[in-house]
């Protein structure tokens, strides 16, 4: 079992910046790949990126404004957003996979936290 707690969330101008933060706990969070994924109000989950257990690879739904890293020493993955927009507003959620499963759908993140809320003003 993975206990998964987001948190740097808030309120932000457009034009800012946000770090989301990400920490696990419960098990061997070297053994997970992480993703982020984001719910905008009426609108589907989709994925923001995600990072590799085993080497650190990273893949974006949207490449150039965020950029995600990782701690496996302390068990903590964050999530950097820069240049945001009104359009980024969304719940932002952070998930663990089995490792090799990185690209999968949301539906292959077994673990999942309570989400943090992101607003960004125009």
């Amino acid at each position: 079992q993975v206990q998964v707690v987001e948190s740097g969330g808030g309120l932000v101008q457009a034009g800012g910046s946000l770090r989301l933060s990400c920490t696990t706990s419960g098990s061997r969070f070297g053994d997970y790949d992480m993703g982020w994924f984001r719910q905008a109000p009426g609108k589907e989950l989709e994925r923001v990126g995600c990072i590799t257990w085993s080497l650190g690879t990273t893949y974006y739904a949207d490449s150039g404004r965020f950029t995600i890293s990782r701690d496996n020493a302390k068990n903590t993955v964050t999530l950097q957003m820069n240049s945001l927009k009104p359009d980024d507003t969304a719940i932002y959620y952070c998930a663990a996979t089995a490792g090799g499963y990185c690209l999968a759908s949301a539906g292959e993140f077994r673990y999942w936290g309570q989400g943090t809320e992101v607003t960004v003003s125009s």
